[in-house]
């Protein structure tokens, strides 16, 4: 039996992978955006939670509280939202998914209910489990996502439409704007 196998083996290294992962592809996602500016007041940075999944069928093997934690940052003047979100999927494998996205208010004072559409690769769907994903490759695929929100003042909450699959909540809080 060689090293590598039983370090890959050993309980928690696949999630201080996806950690590690996540950190890279946050700063991927946020820091040419904010070396290439000063930072700004009106910049909106905002921390995503996701304690539950409603999947649309029954599986045994469902992972119903995904403890999706995640990042969100829009610049001053910017058309799209970065994120990156870190989660364990419908199967308890360690996830990551890092977008470009775009919301949309009913007011024009970036109050109340949105619609919203993110888009970006998506790791984490592997092994028996990666034909869950359209498109999906090793366990990488690229995703679509459309939701719908409510934001009152810095906190907001989203309905997360995943496919044919499952509904997410997520709440978040905007620490700056």
């Amino acid at each position: 039996m060689s090293h590598a196998y039983i370090i890959r083996n050993i309980p928690g290294i696949e999630t201080l992978r996806m950690l590690r992962l996540l950190i890279a592809l946050a700063f991927l996602l946020v820091a040419p955006a904010v070396a290439a500016q000063e930072a700004e007041s009106n910049d909106r940075l905002t921390l995503i939670l996701g304690p539950y999944v409603l999947h649309y069928s029954y599986d045994p093997n469902h992972n119903d509280y995904p403890a999706m934690t995640g990042l969100e940052w829009e610049p001053r003047g910017s058309l799209l939202d970065y994120g990156v979100v870190y989660f364990r999927n419908s199967f308890s494998q360690p996830s990551v998914y890092a977008y470009a996205g775009k919301r949309w208010f009913a007011r024009d004072d970036d109050q109340g209910l949105f619609l919203k559409i993110t888009a970006g690769p998506l790791y984490g769907y592997r092994g028996q489990y990666e034909d869950k994903v359209p498109f999906n490759d090793n366990g990488l695929a690229w995703a679509i996502i459309p939701a719908i929100g409510y934001q009152y003042h810095d906190v907001n909450a989203q309905f997360v439409v995943l496919g044919s699959a499952a509904l997410l909540f997520t709440v978040g809080y905007d620490f700056s704007k």
